[in-house]
């Protein structure tokens, strides 16, 4: 299995802020890089500060052959919530490019997420089910109905003898941030589901989120104010 650096998450981002001299671009990227230091370090609830996200955000995920939707606040938590008690919230990158425009950052990845065997399996499960072929133009809303299920158990832990590494070729991610560099949503595509594949994880090898966030906690910054930022005003700001 490969091994990854979790400190190398933003790396793509961080040479782009190299060249970067567009204030307002350079506050995007420094609000994505923030956003995802945050979430791979199982601190998302920070994510959710009134100067980081509107407060009815909008997420768009397919991949894996899944396709949906998450609006509010609420049940993003839920499943931030939920990744960073099983440990899915640890994401490795690998062969970046990350573009930035006035309302959006987007990136091009070779992607990879820890996730638990338990869920991979329901999804088999799911696709050998008598009359899944009738049922095809639904899966979506079934494999949706299933995970969030599966998810929502009290008893669903992590299990560092039962993860693995999706790894998605290329992963497409779109940020989505309003006139104060507030997120709006992130949508997130598998063009090629085909091309994905499943590694699994030596148990000495898994990331815990308790790990990742004390790896991470040096990278994480707090954003200076945007107004003052993109003005020029901020003290010590620089071009």
């Amino acid at each position: 299995m490969p091994k990854f650096d979790v400190t190398k998450l933003n790396v793509a981002i961080d040479r782009l802020l190299e060249t970067t001299a567009n204030r307002r671009h350079r506050f995007l990227l420094m609000a994505c890089s923030r956003l995802r230091y945050l979430r791979v370090a199982g601190r998302y609830e920070e994510t959710f500060a009134h100067d980081m996200m509107v407060m009815d955000p909008h997420f768009h995920f397919s991949q894996g052959g899944d396709d949906i939707e998450l609006s509010g606040q609420d049940k993003i938590k839920s499943l931030c919530s939920v990744w960073a008690r099983t440990n899915q919230n640890i994401f490795f990158i690998e062969s970046e490019e990350v573009a930035v425009a006035d309302h959006f950052v987007c990136s091009v990845v070779t992607f990879y997420q820890q996730v638990s065997g338990k869920l991979l399996k329901q999804r088999k499960v799911l696709s050998t089910l008598p009359g899944w072929a009738e049922l095809a133009p639904h899966s979506s809303a079934i494999s949706r109905f299933i995970i969030e299920k599966a998810l929502s158990a009290e008893g669903f832990k992590a299990d560092d003898n039962d993860t693995y590494l999706y790894k998605m070729v290329p992963m497409q991610m779109v940020w989505r941030y309003d006139e104060q560099g507030k997120l709006l949503g992130q949508s997130q595509w598998e063009p090629e589901p085909t091309k994905a594949e499943i590694i699994k994880i030596a148990p000495a090898d898994v990331v815990t989120t308790e790990e990742s966030a004390k790896l991470l906690a040096p990278f994480i910054k707090p954003l200076p104010s945007y107004d003052e930022f993109v003005s020029g005003k901020e003290l010590g700001a620089t071009a």
